[in-house]
């Protein structure tokens, strides 16, 4: 065999060495940036929002450490499990500015590609949705009323980034399900709202009729 050819395959070893290495890596910090932010979720839903920040803290990190250990391997930063878990880590992001009233935070704050900021937006209705039916359950219809205004105004930008698939990653389909959600969290506010004035309504008359019958 040819020496340069000899030398050309053992650079390639020495490449394929250094990529494996990397992407076992990526592999594993992929999966606990994922377990982080479904930790911070959890969290937010129960209110244990120190606990949430934590998690949001160390997810942080990971998505720093992705991108400085990928920077020259573009290969490995765009692929599915490490796109995933960045997009994972938008929508804890989000769902947590959203819930604790808040600032959206922007890609650029959460060191995130446009496309995968979107798509973690377009999960985080999903969340709301859960977290207005918890705030029904509690009586907080107020806070109801104003998550689904945020549910509202999220449709309302992702129906405008109408570009090609492979530039947003699919964001359509994502619409797509965003809305469904939106419609039936809306179908479930509304039955609330109106049983909610039903039932104040039968109070109010029964205050009248008791006080009716002690003034005869």
């Amino acid at each position: 065999m040819p020496q340069k050819l000899e030398e050309i395959a053992e650079k390639i070893h020495h490449s394929f060495e250094i990529c494996t290495g990397e992407r076992d890596r990526a592999l594993t910090q992929a999966r606990t940036l994922t377990r982080h932010c479904a930790n911070a979720i959890r969290a937010i839903h129960r209110d244990e929002y120190t606990l949430a920040q934590e998690h949001l803290g160390e997810a942080h990190q990971l998505v720093q450490s992705l991108r400085e250990n990928l920077k020259d391997l573009p290969e490995l930063f765009y692929a599915g499990y490490t796109q995933d878990a960045l997009k994972e880590y938008a929508e804890a992001s989000l769902v947590y500015s959203l819930i604790d009233n808040g600032d959206f935070p922007s890609p650029d704050d959460l060191k995130l590609e446009s496309a995968t900021y979107l798509q973690g937006l377009a999960d985080a209705v999903g969340e709301l949705r859960r977290r207005c039916l918890d705030m029904l359950l509690n009586d907080k219809q107020d806070e109801a009323v104003r998550l689904m205004g945020e549910m509202d105004d999220i449709y309302a930008i992702l129906v405008t980034m109408d570009y090609p698939d492979a530039i947003t990653g699919g964001l359509r389909r994502l619409t797509d399900v965003a809305r469904g959600i939106i419609e039936r969290t809306r179908g479930d506010l509304t039955l609330s709202l109106r049983q909610s004035r039903l039932e104040n309504r039968l109070h109010e008359l029964e205050s009248h009729l008791d006080a009716y019958n002690h003034s005869e």
